[in-house]
């Protein structure tokens, strides 16, 4: 069997265009699978406090408000195009279906549409970012 490399670097292209860590790629009689390991960022390493030799683990922002999250993986943009007006900014009331986001998957523009009424608390996602499947976007009030 010949391992077809043009299809496991194109795999892996995606890998990192889209922030994912796995992806699988089926063809008849074929799978390919292309991982990688990801290490955690300095925000969820151990630390040990200077007064104390005792290690302290940095706690998860506690949320208050509603998460809206990615319904899908791709890349979030927050206006329809670039230099345009965002869709949303932090202090803005927002309704049920309005878009909040785009997120661009495989060439295609969804509008990723609120699912609350609210006010905007947190854009957690910067413009351009890869986002992955239910990842928070936004935090609503």
């Amino acid at each position: 069997m010949k391992i077809d490399k043009k299809i496991i670097k194109e795999l892996t292209e995606y890998l990192n265009e889209f922030g994912l860590t796995e992806i699988e790629y089926t063809d008849k009689d074929t799978k390919i699978k292309v991982s990688k390991w990801v290490v955690p960022n300095s925000s969820e390493t151990v630390s040990v406090a200077a007064s104390t030799s005792e290690p302290t683990k940095k706690l998860p922002k506690a949320v208050s408000g509603t998460e809206v999250k990615s319904p899908i993986i791709g890349t979030a943009y927050h206006a329809p195009e670039p230099g345009a007006k965002k869709f949303i900014e932090v202090g803005k009331k927002i309704k049920k279906g309005e878009t909040i986001m785009i997120v661009e998957a495989m060439k295609t523009m969804n509008h990723i549409p609120s699912t609350v009424d609210g006010i905007i608390k947190e854009i957690c996602v910067e413009d351009g970012q890869p986002v992955e499947f239910g990842q928070t976007i936004i935090i609503v009030e």
